[in-house]
């Protein structure tokens, strides 16, 4: 699992947006056949193939990262000391399957993104 500050941009600078490729929605006939994936079986031509598959793979770790922010901001809100039903680091850890170190950084990790304001969208 990555580490949460790998939402940042180099040096720790604000968080990078990637423009994500559309992510085209199959049928669920075609989502069923393990062997199709967003219709990438069909594209002949091996220029195209890298381009549309790296556009997926780009488009899939900018959703991983604000994903994470996410996670981490949900994290830091059930951690929060002045909820009456916070949760420990080792309960948010167990409910997200994380070891308690990375549910502590994950909790930090959201306090940070609280306080910048730099809240997903």
């Amino acid at each position: 699992m990555p580490e949460p500050d790998s939402a940042q941009g180099r040096h720790g600078s604000a968080p990078r947006r990637l423009k994500p490729a559309p992510l085209l929605f199959e049928p669920a006939a075609a989502a069923s056949d393990e062997a199709h994936f967003f219709d990438l079986e069909s594209i002949e031509d091996p220029r195209e193939l890298l381009s549309r598959s790296t556009e997926l793979v780009l488009a899939f770790r900018a959703a991983t990262d604000r994903a994470m922010e996410f996670q981490a901001m949900a994290a830091a809100q059930l951690a929060d000391p002045r909820r009456f039903d916070r949760l420990t680091p080792a309960v948010i850890a167990e409910r997200a399957e994380w070891t308690e170190d990375y549910a502590k950084k994950m909790v930090e990790f959201g306090r940070e993104l609280m306080r910048s304001g730099e809240l997903p969208d």
